[in-house]
């Protein structure tokens, strides 16, 4: 008995899908060639090779691979690029994990990108697209915040928004407040191929804006200066960034705070219940290891460890806390007694910052903290 050929799938019209992303939730739909992204490959093994990637892997990791679309679907012929918006309008909330009725003390400010999960939803108005081109026929495969596509350059060329001088792309008449993700697909769409032109002109205020000068260039930022990746990257945080870190725990988005489409088209989304934009350190620092990790669990922590939180906790609270407050110096004498030297290293770098250095330890002659007690450094002033 022969069998029946196939019947090939219809080509869907490109207008039909944007038009179907934009229904699902996405503020913002292109679609670009899946063809490979010389260019971005290129910028990825250059700035690898000159060291600014600091140790950051993601797209670094395999340039080849996250500038091809066609290593995630055999045959891809195009990528469906969407844009979520993920302002939402400041709650002013501390979390309230640790001992109720007590002060929370200083605070620590986590990026907007952060607060909640934004990823879901975007995955989820992704899946839209990527189940109607299957139930026509056709292979995809959805990637949001994966290593495996440089999104920021396929959002570009699929012309939804230009690069601006930090970086970020941005949508014009919204700025950059956007997570992006996309589809990629066999399917035969009609793509974008005038990639949208530069619209930052001479501005400069993120480079002038950038706390740690980490923009040396405009779209180029060196990871060694970058206090988002900072705070991610595992080992000491270094000396010289840690006044700048000021009271930020995770992310930082002061270049797109200063940033004029922001400022003049940024517009927020509805207020979601139980966001929580900012942490009390002291009630960070008093948590076991699954508590942390419940509290902060969307967070990228290297090898899920949580003695990378401790450790920028700590240094926040060098820059805001008081070396005089009970519950300050509770815990930097747990921290300078704890087992593990990279904690004990911080803590002696925080009661130093905070003017207790009759709290350190005499017999400690780990290499690390001994570097830290040796060092000369900047005091805070009494609060």
């Amino acid at each position: 008995m022969r069998r029946r050929r196939p019947i090939d799938p219809v080509c869907p019209a490109s207008a039909d899908v944007l038009t179907l992303g934009r229904v699902a939730g996405l503020d913002a739909v292109g679609v670009a060639p899946a063809s490979p992204m010389l260019r971005a490959r290129l910028a990825l093994e250059g700035r690898k090779a000159a060291g600014l990637h600091a140790g950051m892997s993601f797209t670094y990791k395999n340039p080849e691979r996250s500038t091809d679309p066609g290593r995630a679907v055999a045959g891809a012929a195009a990528v469906v690029v969407g844009a979520r918006r993920y302002q939402l309008e400041s709650p002013s909330l501390i979390s309230s994990i640790g001992v109720s009725g007590e002060s929370p003390g200083p605070t620590a400010a986590i990026a907007r990108y952060a607060w909640i999960d934004h990823y879901a939803p975007l995955r989820d108005s992704l899946k839209v697209v990527s189940t109607s081109l299957r139930e026509q026929g056709w292979k995809t495969v959805v990637l949001a915040d994966d290593n495996s596509i440089v999104d920021r350059e396929i959002a570009w060329l699929a012309g939804i928004g230009w690069f601006g001088k930090n970086a970020n792309l941005l949508l014009p008449g919204a700025g950059s407040w956007f997570v992006l993700g996309c589809v990629v697909t066999n399917a035969p769409l009609t793509v974008n191929d005038t990639p949208m032109a530069d619209g930052c002109g001479g501005c400069r205020r993120c480079l002038d804006g950038c706390p740690t000068g980490a923009i040396i260039a405009p779209g180029v930022v060196d990871g060694h200066r970058c206090l988002a990746w900072l705070l991610q990257k595992p080992g000491i945080f270094p000396i010289e960034y840690r006044a700048a870190l000021g009271g930020r725990i995770y992310g930082c988005d002061d270049c797109q705070e200063v940033c004029p489409p922001n400022v003049r088209f940024g517009r927020t989304r509805e207020s979601v219940a139980q966001v929580v934009d900012r942490l009390s350190v002291l009630n960070l620092l008093t948590l076991d290891d699954q508590e942390l990790l419940d509290l902060v669990g969307r967070w990228y922590i290297h090898d899920r460890q949580p003695r990378w939180v401790r450790r920028n906790a700590l240094v926040v609270l060098g820059n805001s806390g008081d070396g005089h407050d009970a519950r300050t110096v509770q815990l930097m004498s747990r921290y300078l007694a704890d087992a593990d030297p990279m904690l004990r290293a911080h803590a002696t770098w925080t009661a130093r910052r905070l003017g207790r250095d009759d709290m350190l330890p005499i017999d400690d002659d780990d290499p690390m903290v001994h570097v830290e007690r040796e060092r000369e450094l900047d005091i805070v002033a009494p609060q």
